[in-house]
């Protein structure tokens, strides 16, 4: 309940401090909050109850709210909204925390806390979850006094999406929020950080550099990363790759920066890239990366990566230049912002050494020339179908305009091959913490904030089964993803690296004792479907995607002895793979 008094002619408002929490995400244009209650946080939720603009998800694992509040974020670009109760609460939110601080995806989570005389002293589900986020976190706050509430959330919501984004944690101890102490509430428009400010440029003088040398290059490759899908660069990244006719690739997280269709698209590249990006990269003389953080699963051995290429580094964050391999060309600032920069410098220039490019893109043709044709096996008849055979259906299927999440392992790798985007913040995953349990609830939150979107989840038995307790909440909110459960009985990566270097000692990657998918889902009170043959597979889509709001999952029989090519060679460099079981380059 709020109360107001005047100061002169000003009404003044004073709230409690859960009112004043609950008012600021209104404010703030927070629409859904993924959370679960507890003691520490009855006074937020309670504030909550009383409001019917912010609504409130309740998952069935903290873990997914995190989850959910991720996959909204990466799908919208906006930050997620958290709220879990203290200790065990909170701690349970961990992983999803640390899942979006390593995809740099902006999240706000609000942790209740026991009350303030009572911290130090073990009191019942007391945890310090600033120390224990401390390394996963961009910033962290708690909260000393109520009147402290609109600003400290206010700075968590700025930190949390500007510069290089990622998680803010807010700890609010149970005394904070108390109904029966208000004080004055006024949404701050606008925060400033002393200690905090954010590049909004590139360094003029280095952008040039970086111009002359794409001017002058023989063999250019642009390397692009999530950072130009988290900063709205796509656009401008799509009139520079064409302006100069370079070709390019992406991470894993920047698929869909760039259209995965066009001509000078190679797709994305490392561990199990594409064999033309990876040769590419291995072969350049200059490499334009933006947005990209030159990550392991990229390198492979640094001390082999791409032994003749000059490196332009683009990123937000000085900290991620030259801190895996040395940049000849440091630029520091937003990927959109400078990208413009760069096109506006290539006006009326022209390419020094014009009739090499003619040359590289031959040689690059060359090697998907190659490749045509041997990227897998199709399955005959009888045979048990190919999970890439599963994802390439899909595609067409869906056109290629689904939101497509995924766990993490082989189903993982074979959608990021398989299912090509042309859109943004359209392939949502989790990649620097590889995190199992994540796209079946980031699935759940995209569908709730994009109802009218195709929502596609790409999981294993393995991954599903740590988060399908949210069939539930998908049943209490009308949630229809789709679930595709590429089940080969097993813990299929982990197979894959026993297969190549544990002689096939396949040590505890089987699962021996999965459930009966369709009697589970059904006793949801959702449709299940089993495919088992490929004569099947087109007929099951069919009756998957007939409504859009309808929940499906699908439960797809596929070969467990198939393996993800192409695959760097551990230590090799980029241009070293094994491209089948008995290929290598």
């Amino acid at each position: 309940m709020a109360l107001a008094i005047s100061r002169g002619e000003l009404p003044v408002e004073l709230l409690s401090g859960a009112d004043m929490i609950a008012r600021f995400l209104q404010d703030e244009g927070v629409e859904r909050i993924y959370g679960y209650p507890g003691g520490a946080a009855l006074h937020i939720y309670d504030a909550l109850f009383r409001q019917d603009k912010v609504k409130h998800i309740l998952v069935r694992h903290e873990q997914a709210a995190t989850h959910a509040a991720d996959g909204y974020a990466r799908a919208s670009g906006k930050p997620g909204t958290v709220l879990v109760t203290s200790g065990p609460g909170a701690t349970n939110a961990v992983t999803g925390i640390a899942t979006a601080y390593m995809d740099s995806i902006p999240m706000v989570v609000l942790c209740g806390q026991v009350a303030s005389h009572l911290i130090g002293e073990d009191a019942f589900q007391e945890t310090d979850i600033v120390g224990v986020t401390r390394p996963i976190v961009k910033h962290s706050f708690a909260i000393k006094h109520p009147s402290e509430i609109p600003e400290v959330l206010k700075k968590a919501y700025y930190l949390a999406s500007t510069g290089r984004p990622g998680p803010v944690v807010v700890d609010i101890p149970k005394d904070m929020t108390a109904p029966t102490e208000r004080y004055e509430y006024v949404y701050p428009k606008k925060v400033k950080i002393r200690s905090y400010n954010p590049v909004t440029r590139g360094h003029s003088g280095q952008i040039k550099k970086a111009v002359d040398m794409m001017l002058k290059a023989r063999r250019p490759v642009f390397y692009t990363g999530g950072g130009i899908v988290t900063s709205g660069a796509s656009e401008n990244l799509t009139a520079l790759v064409r302006r100069l006719g370079f070709p390019i690739t992406t991470t894993l997280m920047g698929i869909g920066a760039y259209p995965q269709t066009d001509a000078q698209s190679l797709s994305w590249l490392g561990m199990h890239g594409s064999y033309e990006a990876n040769m590419a990269m291995h072969h350049a003389d200059l490499i334009i990366a933006i947005g990209a953080r030159f990550d392991d699963r990229v390198t492979n051995n640094t001390s082999k990566f791409c032994p003749t290429a000059k490196i332009v580094h683009v990123d937000i964050d000085p900290s991620s230049i030259s801190k895996t391999v040395r940049a000849d060309v440091p630029i520091v600032g937003p990927a959109d912002s400078v990208i413009n920069e760069m096109i506006s410098l290539l006006q009326g220039r022209e390419m020094a050494n014009a009739e090499a490019l003619p040359e590289w893109w031959a040689t690059i043709d060359g090697w998907r020339a190659e490749r045509e044709g041997k990227l897998y096996e199709p399955s005959q008849p009888g045979e048990r179908l190919k999970p890439q055979e599963v994802v390439e259906a899909v595609y067409h299927i869906t056109r290629g305009e689904a939101f497509v999440t995924t766990d993490v392992g082989q189903h993982q790798m074979f959608a990021a091959q398989y299912y090509k985007f042309d859109k943004p913040n359209r392939w949502i995953t989790s990649g620097g913490l590889g995190t199992m349990g994540f796209g079946f609830p980031a699935a759940m939150g995209i569908k709730q904030n994009f109802p009218d979107d195709i929502v596609v989840c790409f999981t294993g038995e393995g991954s599903f089964q740590m988060m399908m307790q949210e069939l539930s909440t998908c049943k209490q909110f009308g949630t229809g993803v789709k679930i595709i459960n590429l089940n080969n009985g097993s813990l299929g990566m982990v197979r894959q690296w026993q297969d190549l270097n544990y002689k096939s000692r396949h040590a505890h990657s089987y699962m021996e004792s999965l459930p009966d998918f369709h009697k589970l889902i059904e006793a949801y009170g959702f449709t299940a479907l089993k495919v088992e043959r490929h004569d099947q597979l087109d007929a099951a889509l069919e009756r998957m995607f007939a409504d859009n709001d309808e929940l499906v999952f699908l439960d797809v029989d596929v070969d467990p002895r198939e393996h993800v090519y192409p695959m760097q060679v551990p230590l090799g460099a980029m241009r070293d793979m094994l491209l089948s079981k008995t290929e290598r380059t």
